[in-house]
This record gives C-alpha cells, structure tokens and sequence, in this order.
C-alpha cells in the first residue's frame, strides 16, 4: 500500500463526510476534517514541510507575476536544525517547485503566522476542523495547545487568500476569523497592525518557539517598538501628528509593498515611504529587535530594507544584558579606576552575547547591595522612568533603597541640575562621547557584594572615617587660633586707618553701611554682577544710583581708600562719576551715578532682543568713547590709563550718550614718562600687543579703542565661538576683508540704515585699522581720533598687514593679572 492511499485512509476515517477537503493544495477546507501532522502529509520531498490549504499568492503581495511562489497554512519545523522533532501550524510561503527542501540550498518556508509558537506540537498531532466551526490543535498525547474559539458561530469553511490570511468564513461569506487578527512577528503586503495588538519577536531567526523580548504596537502618536521588562522600555518610535478619531475606530498602520499607511477606517491620515519592491517581500520584526523587509532574490530572502534606521548601539540587546556598546564593538561593565570585578561575560568569545552579575542580587540581603559606577555611559531608553531626583547622590539612594531597581542612569548638562532614569532591567549600555552628545550620563549598576566584602568595606569605612574625623577637628582648631588672631589684629588695624580718612582732603561721600542698605532696600534689585561683586539699583533722595558691593575684598582701608580717592578725582561729562564709598569693616562698597541703559554690549550684541542702533547713535557713542580717554590720557595732572576698555565698561544713560567707567585697573604715568613698566592686565582679546613686553603707554587704550569700534560697526562680539572657525577672531577677518576689499561684509547687517550708508561705515573701519596698528607709535592720540570723527582731519592709510594677526598676538590667550577689587562690572 502507497502513502497516498494510506494517507487518504486516515483522513477517510477521521471525517467520512468531507472526502473533498482532504486532498492538499486546495485554498479551501470543510468543517469536521482531521489532518495528522506525519510522514503522510508532508509536501514534495520534504519532511519539515506540511501544507493544509494552499493557494499562489496573488498581484498584492507578488511584485512579480512569473513569481513561483505558493501561500499555503500547515505545518513546518519551528527550527531550522538539521532534526525537525518541533512542529508549528503556521500560514508559510515557499517555493511550489520540486526542490528538496531538506537541502540547505534549498529556500526555507519563510513563516508570516504561526498559532503555538510559544508551545509547539510533535509527530501525529492533531488539527480538528470540527463540526461547530471551531479550528482546535492538539498534540500528540491528546493535550490541548490551541484554538479559534470560534465554535457556535456558524463556520461554513476555512481558505488561506492570496496575501496570507487564513480565514474562517460563514454561510454568507463573512469572516469568522482571520489570522490577519492575531499577528505573530511579520506583516505581509496588505495586512494591518491594528492599535492594541502586537508583532512580537521570535527568540532568534533559527529559532521561532518562544516569543521574544522585543514587541511593536500602534498607539494613538505612533509606532512603539519596545523591549519587554516591568515596565516596558521603549526603544524606537515611528511619530506622526496627532490624529482625530471619531468614535472607538482603531488607527492602523497597513504594510502596503512600498509603504506604511496610517489610517482609521478609510481616511488615510500618514504615509511613510519604503523604497521600491522589485519582488515578492514582507516585514519582520526580528529577534535582534530590528524591523526590516525581506525580499525574495532567487531562492533566497535577502534583507532590503531596515525600516527603523537607528544607531547600531539604540538596539537593547546589541550587546546582550550589561553589555556595553562602543562603536561597533561589546565589553563588558569594569569600574572606573577599580580592579574589583562585579560581572563577568556571558561566554568570553562572544562579548555580544553580553554581561551577567558573579553574584546575583538578593532582595533578603539589600543592605550588601552597592552601586558599581561607569561614566560616559548612556542608555537608549526614549521614554525613561524618571525618579524624582535631581542629584546625583538623590538618584542613587533612591535606587538603593528599591529592591527592583537594577540601574539608574543619571544625565546632565553643564554640570547643572540632572535627571534620574530608573531601570528594573539592564539591556545593552552605551559608550558616549559628552562634547558629541550635548550632555554627561553616568550608569550605577546594582551590584551584590558577599557578606564578607560588606564587613571589610564598612571597617574599612570606619578607619576612613575616624581618620577624618582627626582631620578635621585638627583643621577647625586651626581656624580658630587663626580667626582669633585675625581679629585682634584687625581691631588694631582699624583704629589706625579709622585716622587715615581724615587725611584725604576732596574725598567723595563717605555711606555707612547702614544708609546703602536703607537706599537699596536691602540691596533686593540687582541690576548685574561681575567677577568681584554684584551691583544694586538704589534711591538717594530724589536720586537713583547704582551701588557696587564688592566681594572677596583682600585690600586693606587704606589702600581701597587710596583708589577710590583717584577715582574720585576724576570729573567728566563722558565717565562715569563716582558719587561715595563704604569702607565698614570688612564691607567695601562703591556708589555711582546710575546709568539707565545699561552697559554698551547689551546693544551692540543683541542679547536683549533691542531694536538696532541707528547709525548716527552708533557714531555718538565712538566720540563719547574717544572724549573720554582723550580727557584721561591728556588733560588730567598726571596721565591715566584705563587698561580695560570694552563694551561692558561703556555706560549708557536715557539718551545714549556714553560713559566710560570701571577705572579699578587703570594705571598712573607720570607726564615726563614716556612709557611705564607694569604686570599684564585687561582682557583677553583686546591687549595691544606691547603687553607682552609690559612696557606700556596710552596706547594700548587706543588699540582696545580700534576693537569696540569694529565690535560697534559689526555687531558682534571680538571673539566669538559661535562662528565657522575662519570667522571667530574679528580683527584676523577685518584683515582679511580689507586685503580683499570686502569691507561691507562686515558691516552690521541688522542695521538697514547702515547698509545704506556703507561708505561713512568703511572709513570708522579704516579708522579702527589706524588704531589697531602692530606698532604703537603709528596708532593715533585720542584727541586726533577726535579730530577724525569731528570731520577735522582725514584718517592715515595703513598697510592692513601692519594689524598682528590674532593668534600671532599672545595677550589674546594669555591669562590676565589678578584684577584689582574694584575692577568688573559697574
């Protein structure tokens, strides 16, 4: 007897009534009918490979017409080892010619459903059709594994279509059930996945019987791919603008063979392109969490496209459990500056498989638990769980304190306030670079330690802590004896400089600190601060004024009332005057006219979102500028040099006219000098080149003239780090522009009315090129500049390459003296 008739015996037995639906390669089958999962069913030559229904696939899924491919359900091996003793039913395409398909040449069954792919069922099972309709699997023993749960319901037959979606009709032709319904991992041209179901991973590609950790569901914003722990972590996500259900209609999103459609009942709301077909395909979610389609190629199924198109470190397992991701390749988890090891790899010639703890953590023994510390570490969480910390000794505690907390990432910007990510699972880690990424991340693993290394850490601790403890008491009675002997000094310091004020004649108002406090209201509006102290908008009178209360002060009485009695000296319409001083104790504090406007950069740089300064406004402010050290260096009894001009020294009151203030760096010059030897100071970027002989003149307030005047005609700052690295240093471009007769394209372009009157802008550049000259003799006096910009004289041509270049120029990068206390902003 042949296996064809023994076959049909079997099936004759089983089910008398239906002979029809026991012959294979049919699309449809009848109620009560029993196929038997042996030898006698399987397809062609193949014993992995046993076809129920089957139909060619139809012009949807098929980019090809001459395709020879079949849809067909049945069952086929849930491995692909060379022993098949594991079955699945499971709707299959495959190729309908007579290849061997136990040949590993031979295309495999490429499986788009499966119904027990987390129990799959041996030699001779059973799949009943029965007679109430109902589609029921059993194994080999009799045990039930899986059904339609469609009995009652009236089931006139079952057919797989030419897309794949096997199907259980009634007597009017309308679905019962459908495959289509209950997704596995892929997704055919056509076929939808439907908000609220899932593609679920299988455990690897050769291996399709247990559900992976990996699954992708539809929700209201967009495709969510996740790695399954409590709760799930999301990994990627396909977004799109929020859509306006009517009703409880569910959104889909429908595989179509060259995109995905995102729809709710007929209204297409999204399309997300996929490249062309050029045959057969289909969509699976894969076990390394990838979404990508496949398409046929010959005999074999080539990867086409991957649609999530992520890092190769974003994926959660690329590097197994623990594993840390860099570049391209896997490690596993050692601490920072520790030769203590916590995890060990899961098998040494695979890193990739990942990382596992040497001793598993014990909720019975969380006071060993300890955090093991890695920077530079990130994690690919899109949607974390944050705790609500925001330090980072906070956010370990908080883990510390939670048995199912596993991890916690800590990020943050700048050194500033961060965010706590809480894992109760550790997928793949990943390596980051901060100055790439824009933020820090540390990673504090939970890890268990053995009683023993508990008991060595916490004596450990206690001799740590003793010693400190020693340290300490030591250092706090070494400040008290130095306290005490401060004070006892500064009693008697006091009553000395306490007669030295009486010795300056014509010294500005002296304030108690009392009257400041009531004139600032507590020194409760702070209009700024700097450096060396902040200032305070204050009331005297009728009289508002600008109240400077230096800290870290390190000079005595004397010498702070020295300065302030040269400051105080000074009188002139374009500097800022000042009107009294504090000196009470400790407290040093200066008061100012008030200056409404603020200082010069808040205008020119645009940090406050001011309208442009007009043209003419912008010219005021230069001569103000220029009458000021003018009044300085040539009409004062002895000559004063500012040694710190820059826009945040220029001063501006209700009408703009200018003011040069913050005179705490200034230096005295006898008129019969002609140069004065003194240690370097200002700031970076507007040194005159002389600085690095220290041997100066007024000059070099001319040369930091020349550059606030190209920082006023452009708009910009100096140096600025936010250009493209050709433009950062100004004056390296104004050399390069003016070498190539580009002059205009410094011009601000904010300012219409300056574009409009390039040729008055060009020559206040060719002006500032005067002052910025290499040598010091060939910049001009002030009072010529004034000269210049009165119409008086016309401005001296110069070489531009007699300008040093900015990186030839070492005061741009030198750091600067220890500034005097009364330096900064006023």
């Amino acid at each position: 007897m042949g296996p064809a008739v023994l076959f049909f015996l079997v099936l004759a037995a089983a089910a008398p009534l239906h002979l029809a639906a026991q012959t294979l390669n049919y699309s449809m089958a009848k109620p009560s009918t029993v196929w038997i999962n042996n030898e006698f069913q399987r397809h062609g030559f193949s014993s992995r490979l046993r076809t129920i229904v089957t139909r060619s696939l139809g012009p949807e899924t098929q980019a090809r017409p001459d395709s020879e491919l079949d849809v067909a359900a049945g069952f086929t091996c849930a491995s692909r080892q060379s022993a098949c003793n594991d079955f699945l039913f499971a709707v299959f395409i495959y190729m309908n010619v007579g290849f061997n398909l136990n040949n590993a040449t031979t295309p495999q069954p490429q499986v788009i459903w499966s119904a027990n792919q987390a129990r799959p069922v041996t030699e001779n099972a059973t799949l009943e059709f029965t007679s109430d309709g109902n589609l029921v699997l059993c194994d080999d023993d009799g045990s039930h594994v899986w059904s339609t749960s469609s009995s009652g319901r009236s089931v006139a037959g079952m057919l797989i279509t030419d897309i794949g979606n096997l199907v259980l009709f009634d007597q009017r032709n309308a679905t019962v059930w459908q495959s289509f319904d209950h997704p596995t991992d892929t997704l055919v041209p056509g076929q939808s996945l439907v908000e609220g179901t899932r593609l679920t991973a299988s455990t690897s590609a050769i291996n399709m019987m247990n559900p992976n950790q990996f699954y992708i569901t539809v929700l209201p914003d967009g495709l969510h791919a996740y790695a399954e722990s409590t709760p799930p972590q999301l990994y990627y996500r396909l977004p799109w603008a929020s859509i306006d259900k009517k009703g409880n209609d569910p959104i889909t999103v429908t595989f179509m063979n060259e995109s995905l459609t995102v729809s709710v009942r007929s209204d297409i709301y999204h399309q997300f392109s996929l490249p062309p077909a050029k045959s057969t395909r289909f969509m699976r979610l894969d076990s390394d969490g990838h979404l990508r389609v496949y398409e046929q190629s010959g005999i074999s199924w080539p990867v086409e496209y991957d649609v999530m198109q992520i890092d190769y470190c974003a994926y959660p397992t690329v590097c197994g459990r623990y594993g840390i991701c860099m570049g391209v390749q896997c490690t596993y988890p050692l601490e920072n500056n520790s030769n203590s090891r916590h995890f060990k790899p899961v098998e040494e010639r695979k890193p990739n498989l990942g990382s596992t703890p040497i001793t598993p953590i014990s909720c019975q023994e969380i006071q060993h638990h300890q955090l093991f510390t890695l920077t530079n570490i990130s994690y690919f969480v899109k949607k974390p769980t944050v705790v609500n910390a925001t330090s980072i000794d906070d956010c370990k505690q908080a883990c510390l304190k939670n048995c199912s907390c596993k991890a916690v990432i800590f990020r943050h910007r700048n050194n500033s306030l961060g965010k706590c990510d809480w894992l109760t699972e550790v997928f793949s880690l990943q390596s980051i670079q901060p100055e790439a990424f824009g933020y820090s991340s540390s990673a504090y693993l939970k890890v268990q330690l053995s009683p023993t290394i508990s008991a060595s850490t916490s004596n450990k601790k206690r001799v740590l802590l003793v010693a400190t403890f020693v340290a300490i008491a030591t250092l706090v009675l070494f400040i008290i004896a130095v306290t005490l002997y401060r004070q006892r000094r500064r009693k008697y310091e006091d009553k000395n400089e306490e007669f030295y004020f009486d010795q300056f004649p014509g010294m500005p108002t002296r304030f108690s600190l009392e009257k400041l406090t009531e004139c600032t209201r507590g020194f409760d509006k702070k209009l700024g601060e700097g450096g060396f102290g902040s200032v305070f908008e204050g009331k005297l009178g009728e009289e508002r004024i600008a109240v400077k209360r230096l800290e870290g002060a390190r000079q005595g009485k004397k010498e702070f009332l020295a300065e302030v009695e040269t400051i105080g000296s000074i009188e002139h319409i374009n500097l800022v005057s000042l009107i009294g001083f504090c000196a009470q104790k400790s407290e040093r504090l200066l008061v100012y006219e008030y200056m409404s406007r603020g200082s010069l950069d808040r205008w020119i740089y645009y940090h406050h979102n001011n309208n442009p300064l007009d043209w003419c406004t912008r010219c005021r402010i230069i001569l103000d500028i220029a009458k000021g050290l003018c009044y300085l260096h040539e009409e004062c009894r002895r000559k004063i040099v500012h040694l710190d001009i820059k826009p945040q020294n220029i001063l501006l009151d209700d009408n703009f006219n200018a003011k040069v203030a913050d005179f705490g760096l200034c230096k005295l010059i006898n008129r019969d000098q002609s140069k004065v030897v003194t240690v370097m100071r200002g700031t970076p970027g507007y040194l005159a080149p002389e600085w690095l002989t220290s041997r100066i003149t007024e000059k070099v307030d001319v040369y930091s003239f020349g550059v606030v005047v190209m920082e006023i005609v452009s708009g910009r700052k100096n140096i600025d780090n936010s250009h493209a690295e050709e433009e950062v240093q100004l004056i390296n471009l104004l050399r390069e522009k003016e070498q190539n007769n580009q002059l205009i394209d410094l011009i601000d372009k904010h300012s219409n009315d300056m574009l409009s009157r390039q040729e008055e802008v060009i020559q206040m550049m060719k002006l500032a090129v005067w002052c910025l000259q290499n040598e010091s003799t060939r910049r001009p006096s002030m009072s010529t500049v004034i000269k210049v910009l009165e119409g008086g004289m016309s401005v001296e041509t110069f070489d531009v390459n007699s300008i040093m270049p900015v990186q030839d120029n070492l005061s741009t990068y030198l750091v600067p003296a220890q500034a005097s206390i009364l330096s900064g902003p006023r």
